[in-house]
């Protein structure tokens, strides 16, 4: 028989709000009756639980509809832990809207014995979501590591955007802790937020879900039994389940009124509403004005609140809710003055008994208790009394309730409750009446634009866009309608931007051809984000100098800043990366002289680009230490991710791949709850690139699987590094068909920031697949570009342009080109620190001498070969490892004679660029003897330059 809580026990199993562990429990107390119909839900969870006690944590999903059985479900769960020695933690979400952001979450915490305060942080900026995210559900993580926690969130299809992310976070951590989740939910629950977030919490590692159904015929008549209702055999069970359908709550109801003779078979209820209704008129007039006032409050009430707005002592009232509780209509949750209505049912039919007239005078009452009684913590409570105000704005009170819609949605967007900030902005604009003007109404939908943007409801952006944009034409305000025209963000939908585009024209017509400069400025910059974002070079150039020509004519700061943003995305490559150095040293001097930090975070972000493609990464990742300090300055995902995807490339370029993966993770787990898209692009991008080195890998395996869909400014990129990945995963046929959906060569017009990127993925998979003809026009196209390096926007690096370059005149057996080529970005690689590029440089470089077969071709090749193997395997290029020790071992007999040990101490003076003369100085011989040594050194080894022993001297010192 299954163990259910009672006493001690069922005390915080029915909710309450502080930490109770299993020595508090009184093992006596517990009673064997059980719980109805649920035997096999309750073994399932037991188990759940036990494997959570042990480190294996668990979500558990509760479904059903409302009165199954969920809460009574949690409570028996409740019980089992803390019999366990598991503590127990509730979190309940509240139906009313204006609920404070993170409201259950703040309930677990202080069930916990935790003050949620530092956990939540202080939320001034839309990209601390992430922070404050984690936050909580590190703190709760870490709890759960002193002693097991259950964690159980009732009701969460009522719960806020931001307690659904920290669900969902909190379930991506839960496999390796001891930690379970219970969460309970409607499964139909039209104004539910949570569908949104439902499929990613089913993904979840440690994700179990379970369906709560109505009960059948024995287990009708049993609770029928045990509630003393007198059913007699099965007919009159049949009637029951026949107008409850089994809900619990309603065969519950229905054996109420059965056993005080009430009910009667021939008029079955028609819903829970009439049952409680005729409850609700057996209590005394005293409790019944208590319980509607409480109603009017919401599910979940306190004592002290229902008193102040009946004018009532404390303690009048605890008579009269331990009569509701006495009936059914209340539950006492955790402290005496804590209570709750037994079902969203109750509560709903209790407002419905109240007149129009009442329900007034109650909402005005608890309104001006809550202002009076939470003054010194008014922000938790602004949603709430915000409610009760906009029910009394048909009754003259509609100014009121905008002030308080104003004050609620800005409290709301602050602590980052983008979707609940939305709503009210949209009751207070549905509020506004002749009070509040045009100017007023402008600046409530830009404020409902930025809501929507964070909230990821982009099409309701550029809708309060638009309308803001009108409010501030009817004012006769440019300047407003200019700032209007900035609330819609440049967008992944090509309708949402033709918006942006049109708001912006009709701004600057508005500004005229004079003043204004700084606005001016800021509007071009946005003109020119949405042509960078259409593809059209021309236009994002012409669009982007005029920004920043007005900007430097305004002198402001912010005009700059914008300006800056969009010429930096008009000058990609090697073509614009003078300009974009400069722009990196103004961006960072703005920011230093106006203590803007988001200034100098983007001037160091760029220096670190333009390393990047110098061929620096030496210099690059000295330079992170800057931009990872600028970053923490500015706080917030955003940021922090912008400084984890460039260390990711450095990583990646230098040959450390397990670096690069782990930063690459951090960042995407960073970036995706804000911006999704460049998240996974970018993630898609570096393991396309890194695949060339160490193959398929976890992470790269779902876009091997599945096309990636970009942006639509790198549409035409994303089918060639695909192809570029599966060609590196073994799969030539799959890469060939990922190459075709780029289209014909001659139409390709890649991002001006990754066109040597996609010219050098797309080389190396029209080499696999045998498209030499595109390899022809691709060498045309790369020659220009020798001595460069192929890396895009400080995202991912391909290594020198000549690899490249040599690997198509192999294919197209050029091998004098191949060999040249080859050499050179051996060298570029060595002395950028690219070991990974340096390697595959000199394993092709070998093959390719092979393939010539030269004088002394096959002892340079062996040389080369046996370098790129060495430094495979240290650097663990899995690609590589197996394919570098059979050349090696296929070219043992052109290995070239050992050096003497003369000739090794000339071999090293020579790498280290030392001429004939000086090394016959230091050496103190002939400097024609030297020139002897260096001769037989260039024979023995198969050398025909002093640079190659260069590079050999310092390939064997690196293998060493």
């Amino acid at each position: 028989m299954v163990v259910g809580p009672s006493g001690a026990a069922s005390a915080t199993a029915l909710g309450g709000y502080h930490q109770e562990t299993a020595a508090e429990v009184d093992h006596g107390a517990l009673v064997q009756e059980g719980i109805l119909g649920r035997q096999s839900e309750l073994g399932a969870l037991g188990a759940w639980l036990n494997a959570a006690r042990n480190g294996s944590g668990r979500l558990i999903l509760c479904a059903g509809a409302p009165g199954i059985g969920k809460t009574r479900l949690a409570q028996e769960v409740a019980g089992l832990a803390l019999a366990g020695g598991t503590t127990v933690a509730w979190g309940r979400c509240v139906e009313a809207e204006g609920s404070p952001p993170f409201w259950p979450w703040r309930q677990v915490l202080r069930s916990l014995g935790l003050d949620p305060a530092p956990a939540m942080g202080s939320a001034v900026d839309p990209e601390d979501r992430f922070r404050v995210l984690d936050g909580l559900a590190s703190t709760i993580r870490e709890a759960a590591e002193r002693t097991p926690v259950l964690v159980i969130l009732d009701d969460v299809h009522w719960a806020d955007e931001p307690s659904l992310l920290v669900l969902r976070h909190v379930a991506l951590h839960l496999a390796d802790g001891r930690l379970a989740v219970l969460a309970t939910f409607r499964d139909m629950e039209p104004a539910s937020r949570l569908p949104v977030v439902l499929p990613d919490l089913l993904r979840a590692p440690a994700v179990e879900r379970v369906n709560l159904q109505g009960f059948g015929l024995a287990e009708v008549r049993e609770q029928l039994e045990r509630a003393g209702a007198g059913a007699s055999g099965d007919t009159e069970a049949e009637v029951v389940l026949d107008v409850t359908a089994g809900n619990p709550l309603f065969v519950r109801e229905v054996a109420r009124t059965m056993a005080d003779g009430t009910w009667r078979p021939d008029r079955p209820p028609r819903s829970v509403l009439d049952l409680v209704g005729d409850r609700l008129r057996r209590v005394s007039p005293s409790c019944r004005r208590l319980v509607q006032a409480a109603a009017v409050v919401g599910r979940d009430f306190g004592l002290g609140l229902v008193a102040a707005s009946l004018g009532e002592p404390v303690e009048t009232c605890l008579p009269l809710a331990d009569e509701a509780v006495a009936h059914g209509l209340v539950d006492r949750v955790g402290s005496a003055a804590d209570h709750r209505f037994v079902h969203a049912l109750t509560r709903e039919a209790v407002e419905a008994s109240l007149t129009t007239a009442d329900r007034v005078h109650l909402h005005r009452a608890v309104a001006t208790a809550m202002q009076e009684g939470f003054a010194g913590e008014v922000s938790e409570h602004l949603g709430d009394i915000a409610r009760h105000w906009s029910e009394l704005a048909p009754y003259g009170e509609a100014d009121r309730a905008r002030e308080w819609a104003l004050r609620a949605a800005d409290d709301a967007v602050q602590r980052l409750a983008y979707a609940e900030g939305a709503r009210l902005y949209r009751s207070a604009l549905a509020l506004a009446g002749t009070a509040a003007g045009d100017v007023e109404r402008c600046r409530t939908w830009m404020a409902l634009g930025r809501a929507c943007y964070f909230a990821g409801d982009v099409q309701g952006c550029a809708d309060a866009a638009v309308a803001a944009a009108d409010a501030a034409r009817a004012a006769g305000d440019p300047e407003l309608a200019g700032e209007a025209a900035l609330v819609l963000e440049v967008s992944a939908d090509p309708g949402v931007n033709a918006v942006a585009e049109q708001l912006c024209g009709r701004a600057l017509d508005g500004l005229g051809n004079a003043g204004h400069d700084a606005l001016r400025a800021r509007l071009l910059a946005q003109r020119s984000h949405l042509a960078y974002y259409d593809g059209d070079v021309p236009r994002t150039e012409s669009l982007s100098a005029a920004a920043l020509e007005v900007a430097r004519e305004s002198g402001d700061d912010r005009a700059l800043a914008a300006a800056f943003h969009a010429r930096k995305e008009a000058c990609p490559g090697p073509g614009g990366r003078a300009e974009r150095t400069s722009l990196a040293d103004e961006m960072a001097a703005l920011g230093i002289r106006g203590g803007n930090r988001r200034a100098v975070m983007w001037g160091a972000l760029w220096r670190v680009e333009v390393l990047i493609e110098c061929g620096d990464l030496a210099g690059a990742s000295d330079a992170l230490t800057r931009l990872e300090a600028a970053a923490e300055r500015v706080g917030g995902p955003i940021s922090a991710w912008h400084h984890d995807r460039v260390a990711a490339c450095v990583a990646q370029a230098q040959g450390r791949y397990a670096d690069a993966a782990a930063l690459a993770r951090r960042g995407l787990e960073r970036m995706q709850p804000v911006e999704p898209g460049p998240a996974r692009g970018t993630f898609f991008a570096l393991h396309a690139a890194m695949a060339a080195h160490i193959g398929a890998t976890e992470d790269s395996a779902p876009f091997v699987v599945q096309a990636f869909r970009p942006l639509p400014r790198f549409r035409g990129m994303a089918p060639l590094l695909r192809a570029h990945l599966l060609v590196c995963s073994g799969r030539p046929e799959d890469a060939a068909a990922s190459y075709q959906l780029a289209g014909p060569i001659a139409g390709w017009a890649p991002n001006g920031f990754y066109m040597l990127v996609c010219f050098v993925a797309a080389t190396v998979t029209a080499a696999a697949v045998g498209c030499h003809d595109d390899l022809a026009v691709l060498i045309d196209w790369l020659g220009p570009y020798r001595g460069e390096h192929a890396s895009g926007d400080g995202v991912v690096y391909f290594g020198p342009v000549d690899l490249a370059l040599g690997r198509a005149a192999a294919a197209l057996g050029r091998l004098d080109d191949a060999v040249a080529d080859l050499s050179a970005a051996a060298e570029l690689a060595d002395r950028a620190g690219a070991a990974g590029h340096a390697a595959e440089a000199r394993f092709h470089l070998a093959t390719a001498l092979v393939a010539r077969d030269g004088p002394g071709d096959r002892a340079a090749a062996f040389v080369a070969a046996r370098h790129a193997d060495r430094r495979a395997q240290v650097l663990g290029m899995a690609a590589y490892i197996d394919r570098t020790a059979a050349l090696v071992a296929s070219l043992g007999d052109a290995a070239p004679a050992a050096l003497s040990r003369r000739e090794t101490e000339v071999a090293q003076l020579v790498a280290e660029g030392l001429t004939n003369r000086q090394i016959a100085d230091r050496l103190v011989i002939s400097e024609r003897t030297a020139q002897n040594h260096v001769q037989h050194i260039l024979t023995k080894l198969g050398f025909s330059t002093r640079s190659q022993i260069a590079a050999w001297r310092a390939s064997a010192g690196a293998a060493r």
